[in-house]
């Protein structure tokens, strides 16, 4: 490969990152990915064919680069248990979640709701129960603007009350 094309690093580089971070969803990680890319195109430079497209090779270092990191990183977070049984600890067959917070967050949501006004309480409780807006309409004998309105109040305040949870 010519020491010409070689040039042009920084240029695909401005290309190749938004493939980084659509790869590791993180943008030091994508800076640290596109670096490794470019030092491994440099360091084989000489694998390169002449001719061919320049962009595609590094698009596809790139993309083995990802995938042999991500492999490495889960071999590293498997423990095996050198027993008998030979268990893998971090299997998620194995795994139980606490189920505190849940109750937590479903006590506070229940509050927020009990707290609403009635006007709001009311067409929100039957539209989450799965009313249709003409339904609650209906239901409540008033206008179908004034159910969405007040279910739209009741999200806004629930959202406002329960901002932890966001």
């Amino acid at each position: 490969m010519a020491t010409l094309e070689f040039t042009t690093l920084n240029q695909m580089s401005k290309s190749l990152r938004p493939f980084a971070l659509k790869l590791t969803k993180d943008s030091e990680d994508a800076n640290d990915l596109l670096q490794e890319t470019l030092l491994k195109a440099f360091t084989n430079r000489e694998k390169f064919n002449e001719g061919t497209n320049l962009k595609a090779w590094l698009y596809t270092i790139m993309k083995n680069t990802f995938i042999t990191n991500y492999q490495r990183l889960v071999r590293r977070n498997t423990f095996i248990d050198t027993t008998d049984s030979l268990h893998f600890i971090n299997s998620p067959d194995s795994t139980t979640d606490n189920l505190a917070y849940s109750e937590f967050a479903m006590s506070d949501i229940g509050r927020a709701i009990d707290s609403l006004d009635e006007t709001y309480k009311t067409p929100f409780m039957m539209h989450y129960r799965g009313f249709k807006y003409h339904e609650i309409a209906e239901r409540l004998k008033i206008p179908i603007g004034t159910v969405k309105n007040r279910i739209h109040i009741a999200r806004k305040e629930l959202k406002d009350q329960l901002v932890q949870y966001a």
